[in-house]
C-alpha cells in the first residue's frame, strides 16, 4: 500500500483555531484540512441546520416541475413515480409517492425489471403509463439521458419531470422539467445531490407551494420522516457527504435512530443493532434494500419502505433478509470463478480486469467487480449474458475515471451510464473481444501507474499520547463520514508490541497487538483485519510504524479505544 501523508496546515492557523474552539491542536490541524478554518464554520459542521439547506427554487426547471404537478392535482391526473431498483432508485420512489399520496390519490409506482428492462427510463415503463392512462411520469435516478424514450413518451400524450443527479449527454431528453443539478445551465449552489436527494429538494418546493394554496404556513417539520429514506440513498450511492448532504443526513440518521419508518424499523430489528451509524446504514441497511432489486424485483423494497403496518413490515423484512442471504451466496460463489478466471487469463502488465461467464447472476455483478478490486486492484469489468446482449457492471480505482474510459470506448458499446468509479454499460457478443481490447488500451494510456497501487490517506501523524477519550469524542462528532469527510486515519511512528501479539481468526488472517510507543507511556490494543501476514514485523520488539483509525472496543461492557489497523511497515 501507498501511504499518502496529508500537508500540515499553517501551524498559527491551527493554534488560533484551537484556541477559539477550547481544543488540542491535532483536532484543530483535523477540521482545517476539511475547510473548516473558523469558528462560525466550525459551528455549522458540528450542528449542522436544517436551515442552511438552498431554496429548492434555486434549481433549473424547479418552477416548471411544481408548476406540472400542482396541475396534475387539480386536474385529478394519474401520475406514476419511476426510478431505477438500485438503493437511491428504490428510496426515491418511496419518498416520492408517499409525499404525493398524502394530497392526490392517484398515484402509482414504478420499477424496471433489472433482467427484463435493465437500467433507467423503459420503453415497457412507458406503455405501461399508457395503458393505465396515465399522463405524468416523474422519473427518479434516471432520465437525464433518455432522449428517445421521453420522446416516445410525448407521442403518447405522456409527460415527462425528470430528477437526476447523473451527467447529462450532449442533448437533452424533451420533458416538461428535468431537475439535475449537474446540467451545465443549472446555477444550484450544490450538485453533489443523490437521486434521492434531488426528489427531496422538489417535495420541499411543492410543500412550500401547495401550503401558499391552501392558505397554511410552510411546516418543514412535515418534511423530516422522509428524511431517514435520504440519509440512507446518500450512504448507499457514495456521495461526497458535504454540504447540503452532510446536513440531510445528520438529520436523517436521527430520524433512523428516533423515530424510523416501519420497515427500516424492521430491518433493524433483524440485525438487532441500536444506534446506526452512516457506516451501518451502508452495511446493513443498504444491502438489504438492493437485494430485492438484485435477487428479485426492486418492487419488494419499495413496499417495504412505504408499508405503515408493523406486522406487514416484518414479513416483508424477512422476505428481504433471504433475498440478502442468497445475494451473499451468489457472489461469494461468482467471486472465486471470476478470481479464477482472472488467474488462468494472467496477462503481465495488464491495467485491467474485464471477465465474462454467461450464467452469472446479473444482480451481483457490481458487488463481485468491487471484490476484485479488493484483489487485483485495478478498473474491472464483470460481464454476463443478458438477453441477447451482454450486460456489465464496471468499477474502478481511487483516482481513474471510468465513466470517461468508457466514452471513449463508445464505438463498441450500445449504451451505458454512471459515476467516476461505478457504471453499467451494455454491448453485443460480437463486440467484446473488441471493447476488452479497447477498454484496455484506454486504461493504458490514461491511468497513472501509480493509481494502480492502493492509497492510504492519512490525515495527520499523531502520539498515542494524543488518543485520549475527550480527542475520541470530538472525533465521533466529525460524523456523518464519507466521501470528502472520510473517518480520519493516523499515523504513529516507533510502536512497539509489548509481546502479546498474535495472529488471530479462525485461519490466523487477522492480528492483534498491544503496543507501546517507544517502549514507555501508555498501551493500547489494536486490531488489524487481513494484517496476519504481517505478524513478522511485530515481533522481538521491533520498532514499527501503523496507519489506523480510533475505534471503540466494547468487551464484557467495557469499553476501550482501541486502534484499528489499516497497515504497519
Amino acid at each position: 500500500m501507498r501511504w499518502t501523508l496529508k500537508p500540515k496546515p499553517d501551524p498559527e492557523a491551527v493554534k488560533q483555531l484551537a484556541q477559539e474552539l477550547g481544543v488540542e491542536n491535532p483536532v484543530a490541524s483535523l477540521l482545517i484540512q476539511r475547510g473548516v478554518d473558523t469558528f462560525a464554520k466550525a459551528k455549522k459542521f458540528f450542528r449542522p441546520s436544517l436551515e442552511d439547506l438552498h431554496d429548492p427554487f434555486l434549481m433549473k426547471d424547479m418552477d416548471k416541475a411544481v408548476r406540472r404537478i400542482q396541475e396534475a392535482i387539480e386536474q385529478g391526473e394519474n401520475i406514476l413515480v419511476f426510478g431505477d431498483y438500485d438503493v437511491d432508485g428504490t428510496t426515491s420512489v418511496a419518498l416520492m409517492s408517499s409525499y404525493l399520496e398524502t394530497y392526490h390519490p392517484n398515484v402509482a409506482t414504478y420499477i424496471p425489471d433489472r433482467y427484463a428492462e435493465g437500467y433507467g427510463v423503459s420503453y415497457m415503463g412507458i406503455d405501461y403509463a399508457v395503458d393505465n392512462d396515465m399522463t405524468l411520469i416523474i422519473a427518479l435516478d434516471c432520465g437525464v439521458k433518455a432522449v428517445d424514450k421521453v420522446a416516445y413518451a410525448k407521442e403518447k400524450g405522456v409527460d415527462f419531470i425528470i430528477c437526476d443527479h447523473h451527467r447529462p449527454g450532449d442533448s437533452l431528453p424533451d420533458a416538461v422539467a428535468i431537475l439535475d443539478p449537474k446540467r451545465e445551465d443549472c446555477s444550484y449552489p450544490f450538485d453533489e445531490l443523490c437521486g434521492c436527494g434531488v426528489g427531496f429538494k422538489l417535495i420541499t418546493a411543492l410543500e412550500q407551494t401547495l401550503s401558499i394554496a391552501e392558505g397554511r404556513d410552510f411546516d418543514f417539520n412535515n418534511l423530516i420522516p422522509y428524511l431517514d429514506l435520504v440519509a440512507t440513498a446518500i450512504g448507499a450511492d457514495i456521495v461526497p457527504i458535504i454540504g447540503e448532504n452532510r446536513i440531510l443526513a445528520y438529520h436523517g440518521l436521527r430520524v433512523i435512530n428516533t423515530a424510523p419508518r416501519a420497515g427500516f424499523k424492521a430491518i433493524i430489528q433483524q440485525v438487532k443493532k441500536e444506534t446506526l451509524t452512516i457506516t451501518d446504514v451502508v452495511f446493513i441497511i443498504a444491502p438489504r434494500i438492493n437485494a430485492a432489486g438484485r435477487m428479485v424485483h426492486g418492487n419488494h423494497a419499495v413496499t417495504l419502505l412505504k408499508e405503515e403496518d408493523w406486522d406487514a413490515a416484518c414479513k416483508y423484512a424477512i422476505e428481504i433478509e433471504t433475498y440478502n442471504a442468497d445475494r451473499k451466496d451468489a457472489d461469494k460463489s461468482i467471486t472465486v470463478e471470476a478470481l479464477a478466471q482472472i488467474q488462468e487469463n494472467k496477462e503481465e502488465g495488464r491495467k485491467t480486469s474485464v471477465v465474462f461467464q454467461e450464467d452469472w447472476h446479473k444482480g451481483v455483478i457490481g458487488i463481485v467487480a468491487s471484490r476484485l478490486i479488493e484483489t487485483y486492484y485495478r478498473p474491472t469489468l464483470v460481464f454476463t449474458k443478458s438477453g441477447d446482449k451482454l450486460a456489465a457492471s464496471a468499477r474502478s480505482v481511487k483516482g481513474f475515471d471510468v465513466y470517461n474510459a468508457l466514452q471513449e470506448c463508445a464505438e463498441h458499446i450500445e449504451q451505458f451510464g454512471g459515476h467516476k468509479y461505478a457504471a453499467g454499460l451494455t454491448l453485443k457478443p460480437e463486440q467484446y473481444e473488441a471493447f476488452k481490447a479497447k477498454f484496455e488500451e484506454v486504461v493504458a494510456a490514461t491511468c497513472d501507474e501509480r493509481l494502480l497501487v492502493p492509497e492510504i490517506t492519512i490525515d495527520a501523524q499523531i502520539d498515542l499520547k494524543d488518543i485520549t477519550p475527550k480527542f475520541h469524542r470530538i472525533l465521533k462528532q466529525f460524523a456523518p463520514f464519507g466521501p470528502r469527510n472520510m473517518s480520519p486515519t493516523f499515523m504513529t511512528k516507533d510502536l512497539v508490541d509489548t509481546g502479546y501479539g498474535k495472529k488471530v481468526g479462525a485461519d490466523e488472517t487477522h492480528l492483534k497487538i498491544t503496543v507501546t510507543q517507544n517502549g514507555k507511556g501508555q498501551r493500547i490494543g489494536g486490531i488489524g483485519f487481513n494484517l496476519g501476514d504481517k505478524f513478522d514485523f511485530i515481533t522481538d520488539q521491533k520498532p514499527f510504524m501503523a496507519a489506523y483509525a480510533i475505534d471503540e472496543n466494547v468487551w464484557n461492557g467495557e469499553v476501550s479505544l482501541q486502534l484499528r489497523l489499516k497497515d504497519i511497515k
